[in-house]
């Protein structure tokens, strides 16, 4: 099983929204069964919480089905993940510090480094927490943008690991 977790401040936002775009992608491209996909904050300060209400409602207008409690990302898991997700560049920072090997710190990526339409000083995606439903489907736009590349990824590396 190739496992992928994304990560974000309180695992509230973009981190959820993330995982439900991809789950999607994952589903619709016959990959689910390969590939597990799951969602961290680096910050405590949501844990247990449900997705923030405007993260919910941006995802189900889109169509993407959520169910979501917030954890936190803990040094350890990176035994347990391939891929490390991060949608900003404080996170990615955040992550490969916490990365006890070499190793462990090459897992960590940016999303929009996935998204062809991202320039070098656009890797990061704003975090939509103190503002209006817009920033929220903004944020949504972003990761829509990134998942395919993601997918086209993550997908190469499973066919490699289930090839004779």
């Amino acid at each position: 099983m190739y496992r992928v977790c994304f990560v974000c401040t309180g695992n509230i936002c973009r981190s959820p929204m993330a995982e439900a775009v991809f789950r999607a992608q994952l589903r619709e491209a016959g990959l689910d069964g390969l590939v597990e996909t799951g969602s961290a904050g680096t910050g405590s300060w949501h844990l247990g919480d449900a997705a923030d209400p405007r993260t919910s409602d941006v995802l189900e207008a889109a169509g993407y089905p959520l169910s979501h409690t917030a954890r936190l990302f803990e040094p350890d898991w990176f035994d347990r993940h391939d891929l490390v997700v991060a949608l900003d560049e404080g996170h990615a920072a955040q992550l490969r510090a916490m990365a006890r090997t070499t190793a462990e710190a090459a897992t960590v990526r940016l999303l929009r480094s996935y998204d062809p339409g991202s320039g070098p000083d656009e890797l990061s995606v704003p975090d939509p927490y103190y503002g209006g439903a817009r920033g929220f489907a903004r944020c949504l736009e972003m990761v829509e943008a990134a998942v395919p590349g993601l997918l086209s990824e993550v997908a190469a590396a499973v066919g490699a690991r289930e090839a004779p």
